[in-house]
């Protein structure tokens, strides 16, 4: 199959920030004696796509509380993205390949801040025609919505389109959608159901190697 365009995640897929979410969601609901191991932030946010609050309103905490937690994970998130290494070896030098092959897109349940602040240690923007973060739709992944948002935008019939995925929410937005994913499991994914995914690949050298080969 060939394809015109490929549609990335953003998290554990071109930055390897996925890890810090889950440290800032951790160490803000442990303050309220929620304790978040990894199994359950796994099967919340990268299975399910509900997130944690309701674990805090379970403990009596007001909607306002939940409101001030949300804020100071989304604090911590931010210091954690400006301390700790976020670059995924190789993919800075994948991307102008593809670039020159394929129109290339981010599609990310992200919230536009975030997305700004980790990209600006990047230099990975240029590479794509289009972003679309969590305020360009209305049902956030593991809904279709995002990735037939991103093909009406670009033009193109969801044969033609590549998802790039490495969680199992992405996954299904993906395929509900009507589109090919290749799955890239990340550290906190790599036990995830892939089943449904048209492949499952190691790094993004290997998904590069494909569609660069002929």
């Amino acid at each position: 199959m060939t394809f015109e365009a490929i549609l990335f995640d953003n998290d554990g897929v071109l930055v390897d920030t996925e890890g810090l979410y889950y440290r800032a969601n951790r160490e803000v609901l442990a303050g309220v004696g929620v304790a978040l191991d990894e199994a359950t932030y796994v099967e919340l946010f990268l299975r399910d796509g509900t997130g944690a609050w309701h674990l805090a309103e379970a403990r009596g905490l007001s909607a306002e509380a939940v409101t001030d937690l949300r804020a100071a994970r989304d604090r911590r998130y931010a210091e954690l993205l400006d301390e700790v290494p976020i670059a995924i070896p190789g993919v800075a030098g994948l991307l102008p390949s593809l670039a020159a092959r394929y129109r290339l897109a981010i599609v990310t349940s992200s919230e536009p801040g975030p997305f700004a602040r980790t990209h600006a240690r990047t230099g990975l923007l240029p590479h794509f025609e289009l972003v679309l973060t969590r305020v360009d739709y209305q049902r956030s992944k593991p809904d279709p919505e995002p990735y037939l948002c991103a093909v009406a935008r670009m033009g193109l019939p969801p044969e033609r389109c590549l998802v790039i995925e490495d969680s199992e929410r992405g996954l299904r937005a993906a395929k509900a959608a009507g589109l090919t994913c290749w799955v890239v499991p990340s550290g906190l994914t790599a036990g995830g159901r892939f089943e449904a995914a048209d492949a499952v690949l190691p790094d993004l050298a290997a998904v590069a190697a494909r569609l660069l080969a002929d």
